[in-house]
């Protein structure tokens, strides 16, 4: 058995499985938010926008609020416990929804993007389910728990467009309101969801103490997560982002951009109804050693040509790669620290990766128009290229006696 490769655990009880389904329903309900607003989100914001330079406003407030909010959310749940942290999360996704179709029926570009910000707050409560399903997990079935609930976005690939195309229209002379009323629907029903999830209160013991964060950070493993996590998400959203730019340019249709997003979309998700059985049969290490292989791949062949099948071939293994990483860095920082320290080592992770992913956001576009398609495929080398020896080198350690510290 290979370092940090799990063995094989007793059946999963019917409660935490029951527990999980619910949290991947919920996760395919916010997903399926977050994919409706980012579909529509630039052209509303367009559509109000006093310049049309600032029709991504909403979009970047969405973005950097969610980023921001990251600590304050893990802080509440500490306290308040999992299900009322996340029916919080919940009503600050339906307030802010319901602000931005006031917005759009008003013609009011403020109040969009202050709906935009509070909606970005509601991202990042639901970003923890990944989480509660590992807490409620066996150490054995923790890897399938995590990538089970990250399987709902399998769900908001498919459904989230669509939904933003019905909505469109919705309502009479305020185009966009409805796309927004019903991202305001599906936290409505997220919450009839998380009210029927049992999720106990953290007990008085696991609400303070622990190791300091500087020592539990200090640790190898946790490092190497954050990286591969952090690493593979901003180097994904980079490279997603600027797609569709750098396609417009070598003259391809929308249609055939469409295509490869949508592709993309699947293969971040899909691959999470085995990724967990994977990481428990070879091991966390091998996973994330073949996630980045994938990224590297995927640079590869963006280098060798522009023609569709590169650019479908590319991002899909883009795709498969970001899970590999996502959910293999998720897992490997569960390892990392006790009960009582996980709302605080979650919180710095959560806001070192999404502060990331919010740099790549603002970024790719910027990098694309400026340095262009094959100098951003060569800038991501040297972050996958660093992560790739962190992995292999912690392969190479003895997995230390006593998990965690």
């Amino acid at each position: 058995m290979t370092p940090y490769q799990r063995p094989a655990g007793a059946a999963v009880p019917s409660a935490v499985r029951r527990t999980v389904a619910m949290l991947a329903t919920s996760q395919a309900l916010a997903m399926t938010g977050m994919s409706l607003t980012v579909t529509v989100a630039a052209l509303a914001g367009e559509h109000l926008a006093p310049d049309p330079r600032l029709a991504t406003v909403p979009l970047a407030l969405q973005a950097t609020a969610s980023t921001l909010a990251t600590v304050p959310a893990a802080l509440l749940m500490r306290r308040i416990g999992r299900r009322a942290g996340f029916l919080s999360g919940q009503g600050v996704g339906a307030t802010g929804a319901a602000l931005a179709t006031l917005a759009l029926c008003r013609g009011s570009f403020v109040l969009l993007a202050l709906g935009s910000a509070l909606m970005g707050v509601h991202n990042a409560f639901w970003q923890y389910y990944r989480f509660a399903a590992a807490e409620t997990a066996s150490d054995a079935f923790r890897s399938r728990a995590i990538s089970l609930v990250l399987a709902g976005g399998v769900v908001a690939a498919l459904l989230g467009p669509e939904l933003a195309k019905r909505g469109r229209d919705l309502i009479d002379a305020a185009p966009f309101a409805g796309s927004y009323a019903i991202v305001g629907l599906l936290c409505l029903i997220a919450v009839v969801v998380l009210t029927r999830l049992h999720l106990a209160p953290p007990p008085p013991a696991q609400r303070r103490g622990g190791r300091p964060l500087a020592v539990i950070a200090s640790q190898p493993r946790f490092w190497v997560a954050v990286t591969a996590a952090a690493m593979g998400y901003a180097v994904m959203v980079l490279l997603m982002t600027a797609t569709p730019l750098a396609m417009r340019a070598h003259h391809h249709p929308f249609s055939d951009t469409a295509f490869v997003v949508q592709w993309h979309v699947l293969a971040m998700f899909a691959p999470s109804f085995f990724t967990g059985g994977l990481i428990r049969r070879f091991g966390v290490v091998p996973i994330l050693t073949a996630g980045l292989a994938l990224n590297l791949a995927c640079v590869g062949i963006n280098l060798s040509g522009q023609t569709l099948n590169q650019f479908w071939l590319a991002l899909f293994l883009l795709g498969v790669g970001w899970n590999f990483l996502f959910i293999g860095g998720t897992t490997l920082l569960t390892e990392t620290y006790r009960p009582e320290e996980g709302t605080k080592v979650q919180a710095l992770n959560d806001f070192i990766v999404f502060g990331l992913v919010t740099v790549a956001t603002f970024s790719s576009g910027v990098l694309q128009s400026t340095l262009g398609w094959r100098a951003i495929n060569l800038a991501v080398l040297a972050p996958l290229g660093l992560c790739l020896f962190a992995v292999v080198w912690l392969q190479t350690r003895p997995r230390p006696a006593v998990d965690p510290g």
